[in-house]
């Protein structure tokens, strides 16, 4: 059985050292949304591993076709801003694992239409359909009141799950890390486009809790298998908050490279930022994103290791070894959008 969050750090309440008996998830029909996504191809992994039989609501068939081929994973294409693709993909479905979401806005999609209506959207497809569970995937700091866009998008996402009839659960992650993820590999492509001089967005002093994709994955699938979790929100980070100097200079050691790191204030970069928004197809960053460098995005009581026991991955040089594949090239090509 999980304890509530909070429930490990409770005086007289040991903290678990070995990862709990992993439940098994025969018989369930799971929908995720997402599925062709950094975080949904490992959650998909976990979840048929566990018995489950998965169904993914993806947006692009080709990369669906690339990272879960390999898997028993029933595709449907579609937007999940939509009701009735959503009602469609939900008939005959135990549960839902929410995982669609933007961190950079584009052409089309912006926070608060994807992120915030996006969830509506399951919500209503949910009620229209039968469905209770869900397994919601929101982010650390994530609040309505904030001025943000993106953490108050992943806010309003939370405040009308929560104020639904769903048996929901609510994961909140620090940065996320893995191969493909949108924050780690763009500080490692762009090692690769800056010789020598390596700028650090104020002074480098914004502190993160990386926590590693798998782990996550796996939290989703416990989560998901456990009634305990219904009607909690547990937040999750990896072993040691870190500041984005730190993160650099590990990352910069798993790619055998040197660089100087340079200080720069925010209001330096901010215009240059703007002016790589419009001219770039897919810009690193952006001054969204920067903005948010004024927030800590650190943890407090690591659900991940307190309440589902698993040891948390650290981020160190060994656990980034995908980074040294990256070359200049193929950072210069992910800025054009190729």
């Amino acid at each position: 059985m999980i304890e509530p969050a909070g429930a490990a750090s409770r005086p007289g309440t040991a903290v678990a050292e070995q990862p709990q008996p992993q439940r098994r998830l025969h018989g369930q029909f799971v929908l995720v949304t997402g599925a062709a996504g950094f975080v949904g191809a490992h959650v998909c992994r976990h979840l048929t591993e566990r018995g489950a039989r998965v169904r993914g609501l993806v947006r692009s068939p080709a990369k669906a076709a690339e990272r879960l081929a390999p898997m028993p994973v029933e595709l449907h294409v579609g937007d999940v801003r939509d009701a009735m693709v959503m009602q469609r993909a939900l008939q005959g479905c135990d549960a839902v694992v929410h995982l669609a979401a933007i961190a950079i806005e584009r052409q089309g999609q912006t926070y608060e239409d994807v992120n915030a209506r996006g969830a509506e959207c399951v919500l209503g497809a949910m009620q229209a359909t039968g469905v209770r569970r869900l397994i919601h995937m929101s982010q650390n700091g994530a609040s309505s009141s904030l001025p943000y866009r993106f953490l108050r998008s992943k806010g309003l996402a939370e405040d009308a799950v929560r104020a639904s009839g769903a048996d929901w659960t609510t994961l909140r992650p620090s940065v996320i890390f893995g191969p493909d993820d949108e924050f780690v590999n763009v500080l490692a492509r762009l090692v690769r486009l800056s010789p020598l001089i390596y700028p650090l967005p104020g002074g480098g002093t914004a502190r993160f809790q990386p926590v590693a994709v798998d782990d996550v994955a796996h939290v989703v699938a416990a989560a998901l298998a456990e009634s305990d979790t219904i009607r909690h929100a547990y937040a999750l980070g990896g072993p040691a908050q870190l500041t984005l100097r730190q993160m650099v200079e590990r990352v910069l050691v798993a790619m055998d490279a040197k660089r100087f790191l340079i200080p720069v204030p925010i209001a330096v970069l901010r215009p240059l930022i703007a002016l790589a928004q419009r001219i770039l197809p897919n810009p690193p960053v952006t001054t969204e994103l920067l903005d948010l460098l004024k927030v800590d995005n650190v943890v407090e009581g690591n659900a991940l290791r307190d309440v589902f026991g698993i040891v948390p991955t650290p981020f160190a040089p060994e656990e980034l070894v995908y980074l040294e594949g990256i070359t200049a090239r193929a950072a210069l090509r992910s800025l054009l959008g190729r």
